[in-house]
């Protein structure tokens, strides 16, 4: 949530002004002051609306992973829902249960061993990061005070591609971060990398299915083989848990034969979004444990509230119970078979971006889509005199928001560009895409070609 500073100007100055018949056509509206008196609800809308009007299309958005296109029977049905707050179980007993079917479904896919599914939902992936987190610190604390050891120090291992939602988990619970760099040809965490920094006082490695970055899959099952090896030998007995933000949802209906999961004995808890690849809008997460064991009991909280005794962990108390609602209908609606062919149809349209970029003729690929559907690429040496932000600027002219970045450390020099192909962007959008591509590769090309040389040794973009 961004920080929002007071405004520069008076909020008795900076007015909106309504073009509208009728009083609310007259009226100066202050921006950042409650107005005085009401106004009707047609106009308030319309106000609104023509505001919003200047926000980016969010079908042409290919920068987040959020979803953006449901059928309008999910969303009239997460409409029908928007006043149910999932805390009260006790008034909304059928939302809870259909919360309590869908962790149940998702323990299947996700292989938990035991018959009773541990988990809950969670406002989004951040949030169930760490909620995964603490459990990870409660239990590392509880097994250090057993053996009278100290347990001022914990620490977590990760990639420096992580989610910024486990540098604040770290910040936040005094735990220190021990990132692994990125580095040429290594783009995210290694079981080699992770097991150099695990000591006595790790509480876990996050691995992450599906990184932000360029979408790769890190190597779980490796990672987990490597931290066995080193408790088999002598070392400490570090878990890890999974950031299946966007990766769980991928991975169990088109990379079944890929081992990340609960079949693992390592893996303690994974955590995803059902705003992401589980196809609801914002924002609902899922995180699930092993078994009761991996989840401290004194973490949890029982409620006496609105009539019963309620267990609840999160960290956020009131919030709507729609999303749950459509991530339930999501489920019955496709089954596997309808995930399986959304999943597949979102890889294909990737795999069909990556081609075609890569004959464009200035970009090498990081990621062609195999693993998330993402595909992230950057421009290769003397592909011009501009960089990827002007390509980025001139595909947002045409509507398309295509975000341009930098690496994290060590390879903050590497600067790339990165599409995420989303339910709802079909094949002919891809091609348009495509085609706005080229004229604005074309056009980059003649402007620099026209620079004299010592003003197009860098960028023209400001």
């Amino acid at each position: 949530m961004p920080l929002h500073r007071p405004a520069k100007s008076s909020s008795d100055v900076v007015a909106l002004h309504p073009l509208y018949s009728g009083r609310a056509g007259t009226t100066t509206i202050p921006a950042y002051r409650m107005p005085d008196g009401e106004m009707e609800p047609d106009a308030a809308d319309r106000l609104i609306r023509d505001e919003l009007l200047l926000d980016g299309s969010s079908r042409l958005n290919l920068a987040t992973f959020v979803t953006t296109w449901m059928e309008p029977t999910a969303a009239a049905l997460m409409a029908d829902c928007a006043d149910k707050n999932m805390i009260d179980r006790d008034e909304y007993p059928q939302t809870a249960e259909l919360e309590s079917r869908c962790i149940h479904m998702i323990a299947r896919l996700w292989h938990v061993p035991s018959h009773q599914a541990v988990g809950c939902s969670t406002t989004g992936s951040s949030e169930a990061a760490m909620l995964a987190g603490l459990a990870l610190k409660w239990r590392w604390r509880s097994r250090r005070a057993a053996v009278g050891a100290d347990t001022t120090r914990p620490n977590m291992v990760m990639g420096t591609n992580v989610q910024v939602c486990w540098e604040k988990f770290c910040r936040y619970w005094d735990v220190e971060p021990r990132y692994v760099p990125m580095a040429p040809g290594r783009l995210h965490l290694t079981s080699e990398e992770a097991v150099k920094r695990c000591d006595d006082n790790t509480i876990g490695v996050v691995a992450i299915l599906g990184s932000t970055q360029d979408g790769s899959y890190e190597p779980v099952a490796e990672i987990a083989a490597a931290l066995d090896r080193l408790a088999d030998g002598g070392g400490p007995d570090v878990p890890v848990h999974v950031d299946a933000a966007s990766g769980g949802f991928v991975a169990p209906f088109i990379d079944q034969d890929l081992v990340w999961d609960f079949r693992l004995p390592r893996v303690a808890s994974i955590n995803s979004s059902g705003h992401k690849y589980g196809l609801v809008y914002p924002g609902v997460g899922w995180v699930l444990w092993r078994d009761a064991e991996a989840l401290p009991d004194d973490l949890i909280f029982r409620v006496n509230y609105l009539g019963g005794s309620m267990p609840t962990f999160a960290l956020n108390f009131s919030r709507p119970g729609a999303e749950v609602v459509a991530q339930y209908y999501q489920f019955i609606r496709l089954g596997f078979d309808g995930y399986r062919r959304v999943q597949l149809a979102c890889r294909s349209v990737a795999h069909h971006l990556a081609h075609e970029i890569a004959q464009i003729g200035p970009f090498d690929l990081l990621s062609d889509g195999g693993e998330l559907p993402v595909v992230a690429f950057t421009l290769h040496d003397g592909a011009g005199h501009y960089t990827v932000f002007d390509v980025s600027d001139g595909l947002r002219r045409r509507g398309w928001q295509v975000p341009a970045y930098t690496l994290p450390a060590d390879l903050t020099h590497v600067a790339v560009l990165r599409i995420v192909v989303r339910n709802g962007f079909s094949r002919d959008m891809a091609d348009r895409l495509l085609s706005d591509l080229r004229a604005v590769v074309r056009r980059l090309g003649k402007l620099t070609a026209a620079l004299p040389e010592e003003e197009g040794q860098e960028s023209f973009h400001h």
